[in-house]
């Protein structure tokens, strides 16, 4: 059986998106059969960021509500035979609840080896179908304390879910700043109790590749790719120590 892991950030802006695209890449180049499910309800962006914007012609609802069977609606991405995409809807159909989305998830994973959810930023409907079910949560924070501290209210709102581990990733960090940061990283995962996932450092090129919807070619080995690639490996449970950041 297949792994569903949630993606989820108590704020926006904390690059949750781009992390989905390039671990879920990094876990298909790795072999793995894997999914990036968009639940990021009528803000998708994540068929932006892996360069499929015009081939997702159908969103999970339509699985869920019988429209579409999960094979037509996921859709394999074109530069890797192992990654698929399944979008979200523009808006949410009444009848999808939490029961739904749970049976949904449940053929998931009896197709796919890998699952990763791109929740919508916040603590609304998308983030509760994003992990009403998943096997594991990442909570995606920046080095802004205030984004630290909506991750500790969004670990605070997984305390009574039974079925994840929680883990913590810190995006966008940069060299100059991780020392003085590195005592609210601590405090943060105190707080919250969760476990370091991974540091990814501050990547200009990432926003510009997000543009261009080129996330998933991994041409340019930066740091933040590097980063991305470690934290897939040690989701499949790989003991890979974090990276050092590179000198500027």
């Amino acid at each position: 059986m297949g792994q569903v892991i949630a993606v989820v950030s108590g704020k926006g802006g904390t690059g949750k998106t781009s992390f989905t695209a390039l671990v879920g890449s990094a876990l298909a180049e790795m072999g793995h059969r894997t999914l990036c499910l968009d639940c990021d309800v009528g803000l998708r962006n994540l068929d932006l960021a892996l360069g499929m914007s015009d081939s997702a012609l159908m969103d999970f609802t339509d699985v869920i509500l019988s429209r579409a069977t999960l094979e037509q609606a996921a859709v394999r991405h074109p530069r890797c035979d192992r990654l698929y995409l399944l979008t979200a809807p523009v808006g949410l159909h009444e009848d999808i609840r939490t029961s739904e989305m749970k049976g949904l998830l449940d053929e998931v994973r009896s197709r796919f080896d890998y699952c990763l959810i791109d929740s919508g930023a916040g603590l609304g409907d998308a983030f509760r179908l994003a992990t009403c079910a998943a096997d594991r949560a990442v909570v995606v924070a920046t080095t802004d304390p205030t984004s630290l501290r909506d991750a500790q209210r969004t670990v605070m709102e997984l305390h009574d879910y039974p079925n994840g581990r929680l883990h913590l990733v810190v995006n966008r960090v940069r060299r100059k700043l991780l020392k003085a940061l590195s005592s609210n990283i601590d405090d943060a995962i105190d707080a919250a109790g969760l476990p370091l996932l991974g540091v990814i450092p501050e990547d200009e090129g990432i926003p510009i590749a997000l543009g261009r919807s080129a996330l998933t070619v991994f041409s340019r080995e930066s740091s933040a790719e590097i980063a991305c690639r470690n934290i897939a490996r040690r989701l499949t449970g790989e003991r890979v120590p974090l990276m050092k950041l590179p000198r500027r």
